[in-house]
């Protein structure tokens, strides 16, 4: 009897033993330039039905699963990073704490510019394509190209839109040429409005297309909607909430916009988004769609509300750096 109640001791511990959070990424003590990226695994005596990041004590990441990698965009400074996984019994098993220190980055040197891309010909547009499910109704719509007023640098493009059915839209993008040697995006441009009221929405992307899948980064002020910054689950076709506020830009003012995205471990990874000189981490990663191209592009969208009221959007210094 002794020796089973020894067995059943040693039983007991080894299974608290197995129990861990090995985390491989970022090292405790270490600084990084720009993202953090994440990686553990988590192991325990049942399987494992979840893990969190959190930061600051604040959750920043969450998988279904007992691995974890992925890249925070965090701000500027120190930062505690722990990792925590619950078995399906529903026992907690987290990592020790890591101190991490964030510095300022930036595109290396070699990073690709593609510089003042609303200047550039070849804008192609549609109205339908840009409703739920690519069939909206359709819309009175047009681009102007080199304009002096409104303008940063006197050549900015009007972008006008008006519906002829509630919540019509248009969208414009202008191709770049495929560059699947990039996975890191910085979407940077100004844009204008004279009446903000009358617009639903406005939408900002960058496309990638490389080898059968297609990397939509797509993002929304929603400005009448959840007045918030919506981002574009791909996989699953739909628009998913962020809680970054957005709501409707000041009239007649230039509005400063930063969008950084990142294709990493084969998802659509947005990082953060930068409005007027504050930026927001968004830190949300979904799957891509199915593409039969190769391309790299950029993307404008105007929505109109119920009551379909004309309105201009000015676009000037649209630029994106890929690396």
């Amino acid at each position: 009897m002794r020796l089973c109640a020894i067995g059943t001791v040693v039983f007991i511990l080894s299974s608290l033993a197995a129990a861990s959070v090995s985390v491989s990424s970022p090292s405790n003590g270490s600084t990084v330039s720009g993202s953090v990226h994440v990686v553990a695994t988590s192991t325990g005596s049942h399987a494992i039905s979840s893990t969190t990041v959190y930061v600051d004590n604040q959750q920043a990441y969450k998988v279904d699963s007992g691995s974890v990698s992925t890249y925070l965009a965090l701000a500027i400074g120190q930062h505690t990073v722990v990792v925590q996984s619950w078995e399906t019994t529903g026992t907690v098993i987290k990592s020790s704490p890591i101190g991490v220190t964030v510095t300022a980055s930036g595109p290396p040197a070699n990073a690709k510019q593609y510089s003042n891309i609303n200047q550039k010909t070849g804008w192609q547009s549609c109205d339908t394509c840009a409703g739920a499910g690519g069939s909206g109704p359709t819309a009175v719509y047009s681009l102007v190209q080199g304009l002096s007023s409104p303008s940063m640098d006197g050549k900015s493009s009007q972008f006008y839109l008006q519906g002829n059915a509630p919540y019509s839209a248009a969208l414009w993008w202008n191709q770049l040429g495929a560059n699947q040697n990039v996975s890191n995006f910085q979407y940077d441009l100004y844009f204008y409005l004279k009446q903000p009221s009358a617009a639903q929405a406005l939408e900002f992307d960058v496309n990638q297309s490389i080898d059968g899948k297609k990397y939509i980064f797509g993002t929304e002020c929603d400005i009448k909607g959840h007045h918030d910054w919506n981002v574009y689950d791909a996989a699953g076709h739909q628009w998913m909430q962020t809680g970054i506020a957005c709501s409707e830009p000041a009239a007649y003012a230039w509005n400063h916009l930063t969008l950084e995205f990142q294709r990493a471990n084969g998802q659509v990874k947005f990082l953060s988004v930068t409005l007027n000189g504050k930026k927001s981490y968004i830190n949300r990663a979904y799957s891509p769609q199915a593409s039969s191209v190769s391309e790299l592009n950029v993307a404008i969208q105007m929505d109109s509300d119920s009551s379909n009221t004309p309105y201009h959007e000015w676009a000037d210094k649209v630029n994106l750096t890929a690396w």
